[in-house]
């Protein structure tokens, strides 16, 4: 799964999807478009939230049509879960809000892919509940995605024994490799983060077994209007999958 942290607009979401693709293509690697239609969790009130949800969604929709791959967003509360599902293919939930059991209900019963990102605050062992809430409302198509785990006020850790045991709760399970470098809580209200340690998050994670990755990608990160410090830069992606795939083929 990558993309942008949010819809910013058509042009660039479009140029990044056929970009990606492009590599992904070449590299024989299954692909998500990943865009947040809304960004509902902000530091400041200033913060970017979005262009509109319609318009973002049908720019969604508009990348899955014309690149043929499938798309993913989150949702915040219940009553987004339809709204959203009636334009992509997976339903992401917030790692915050991953104990939130009428949201987790609402997206499985919409029949999509449920992606539910571990909260910061929860154990590995813990998402089995999640897991369980998504299935327990009749839909077996749930994936989970470690983002880290807190560690101090503004800071975030990786416990790289999460991966499989996460694995054991019978679902895939995927490595935010970007939003588990951000560091939280600054004094500006803008989140930090270590985008230099991308690689190193994204090759231990394929080491433990991880079923996939999750990577935020923009072609001007210092620019982007949403988690810009955290971003792998475009043009970094493809020397990073080519790795990945060597290190893949050697365990």
């Amino acid at each position: 799964m990558a993309g942008p942290c949010a819809i910013e607009g058509e042009d660039i979401a479009m140029r990044i999807a056929e970009r990606i693709v492009s590599i992904t293509d070449r590299l024989e690697i299954p692909y998500i478009f990943k865009g947040s239609y809304r960004k509902a969790n902000r530091s400041r009130a200033d913060s970017f939230t979005g262009i509109g949800d319609e318009k973002a969604l049908n720019i969604l929709q508009k990348i899955n049509r014309t690149f043929g791959v499938p798309t993913v967003t989150d949702i915040h509360e219940s009553h987004e879960a339809a709204m959203a599902a009636a334009y992509v293919d997976v339903l992401q939930i917030p790692a915050f809000l991953c104990r939130q059991t009428e949201l987790l209900v609402a997206a499985a019963k919409t029949g999509k892919t449920v992606n539910i990102k571990k909260g910061q605050f929860l154990s590995a062992g813990a998402m089995r509940f999640a897991v369980d809430k998504v299935k327990d409302a009749g839909n077996h198509r749930v994936l989970l995605t470690d983002r880290g785990n807190t560690f101090g006020y503004q800071d975030l850790i990786v416990d790289f024994r999460g991966i499989p045991e996460m694995k054991t709760f019978g679902v895939p399970v995927t490595m935010d490799c970007t939003h588990s470098l951000q560091q939280p809580n600054q004094s500006s209200g803008v989140t930090g983060g270590k985008p230099e340690l991308i690689e190193t998050i994204a090759k231990a994670a394929i080491a433990v077994g991880a079923d996939g990755l999750f990577i935020e990608t923009h072609p001007d990160p210092a620019n982007a209007k949403s988690d810009g410090a955290n971003m792998l830069h475009l043009d970094l992606l493809e020397d990073l999958l080519v790795k990945l795939i060597r290190l893949r083929a050697a365990l």
